[in-house]
């Protein structure tokens, strides 16, 4: 068991999601008539999705939530822009149903109501849908996911990035797909080497596109490193950027969070194992000036590894605030809030790139029931208050958070 410790993060309240206190990777945040909703998918059943009020911080209320249909399946993602919803559904088993994404319209935010369901299962052996989904202009959501037409070369790379329109969203179109070269079957490259100890395959996670630059999606493709892409036309996504540093390092490149007006990348890779076993799991601070040669300048720092990778469970980078669209997200050029699983959430100052300073953290004690013997924190979103939400993907639910700094 492990105690709580924090600097300049209060703890404003916890809600353990009506007994589904597993969230995953996916939040947003609505105003509508003077009420604040939040919605957060999970890592894993017995639910989809969960609704909160959190107009009072420091009282959030379970609103509504969505049951998973079994339990062969996971959400995990969700994005919302206005008041369309979109919902991952990834299957555990490839050929497996529901696999895709849920479309909904939450014009009554609490009351979602399914438009339609874009499915790419497929019978074969490597479908399983959508791990993520983002949709910051409410037009293109941009995706990874699978697809019964996309054979990979190895087993473990098989999704890619989609662009799909959603101009009507009751007809989701796929308007372009990129790559990394060599992972699909008839490729005109060979396959790209594999990871000599950690081999987390050659697919994306967080495929991010900002309005302010539409033109550009910058796309986290776990041992395939960060790219950004020129989607100028989105049906021919074209790389202009790529860093890989794995290996040397262990993979699992996970976000890509860009500081436009700076000219900065904030890059995270996943801790996936427990107990340090796959440390070290950075967030880099990189140089963007030029984006065909991006350089590493910094990494985020953190406690003690002797002492965090002994508290249970991962301990390591993990996911970001991304600075998203809409006036219910905080954005800041200097201030990152990150998650680091048992080492909980923690905010820095990037006022000098080149020396990142840690300005606050919260870690949870060990949530009751914890299969890891302490808190696993997940994913953060921080409202234009500064309010913090952060999320356990285990046992410890909903963390609403002040800063003091």
């Amino acid at each position: 068991m492990t105690v709580r410790v924090a600097h300049n993060l209060k703890l404003l309240a916890q809600h353990t999601a009506n007994g589904a206190p597993n969230l995953g990777e996916g939040m947003a945040l609505k105003i509508k008539d003077g009420r604040r909703y939040m919605y957060i998918a999970h890592e894993h059943g017995p639910a989809a999705f969960s609704i909160f009020d959190v107009t009072e911080p420091s009282d959030p209320k379970m609103l509504w939530q969505k049951p998973l249909p079994h339990k062969r399946v996971r959400g995990n993602s969700l994005a919302m822009r206005g008041d369309i919803l979109l919902m991952a559904y990834q299957a555990y088993d490839p050929g497996g149903k529901p696999a895709g994404f849920q479309v909904y319209d939450i014009s009554k935010p609490a009351e979602p109501r399914e438009i339609t369901f874009y499915d790419l299962s497929g019978n074969d052996d490597h479908s399983v849908g959508v791990h993520y989904v983002s949709f910051m202009d409410g037009r293109y959501a941009h995706i990874c996911a699978s697809h019964p037409d996309f054979t990979p070369n190895h087993k473990d790379d098989y999704q890619f990035y989609q662009i799909v329109d959603l101009a009507n969203p009751s007809k989701p179109t796929e308007v372009g797909r990129w790559w990394y070269p060599g992972t699909r079957k008839g490729d005109a490259v060979p396959p790209p080497p594999r990871h000599p100890k950690f081999d987390g395959g050659y697919r994306p996670h967080n495929t991010n596109v900002y309005p302010q630059r539409p033109d550009r999606a910058y796309v986290a493709y776990i041992d395939g490193g960060a790219w950004i892409l020129d989607i100028s036309d989105k049906s021919k996504p074209r790389p202009v950027g790529h860093l890989q540093y794995s290996p040397p390092y262990n993979g699992f490149t996970h976000t890509v969070l860009p500081l436009m007006e700076r000219q900065l990348l904030v890059i995270s890779d996943e801790c996936v194992k427990d107990n340090g076993e796959d440390w070290p799991k950075l967030t880099w601070v990189v140089d963007a000036r030029v984006e065909g040669n991006l350089v590493p300048i910094a990494t985020l720092p953190l406690p003690p590894v002797e002492v965090f990778t002994r508290r249970g469970g991962r301990f390591g980078s993990h996911n970001m605030h991304e600075n998203q669209p809409g006036p219910c997200s905080f954005r800041s050029e200097t201030l990152v809030f990150a998650t680091f699983f048992n080492g909980g959430v923690r905010a820095y100052d990037l006022s000098n790139p080149m020396q990142p300073r840690e300005v606050g953290y919260f870690v949870p004690g060990t949530p009751k029931l914890s299969p890891k013997g302490s808190a696993q924190i997940n994913d953060v979103w921080v409202d234009e208050n500064r309010v913090v939400y952060a999320v356990d993907r285990f046992s410890g639910g909903l963390y609403t958070l002040e800063p003091t700094f």
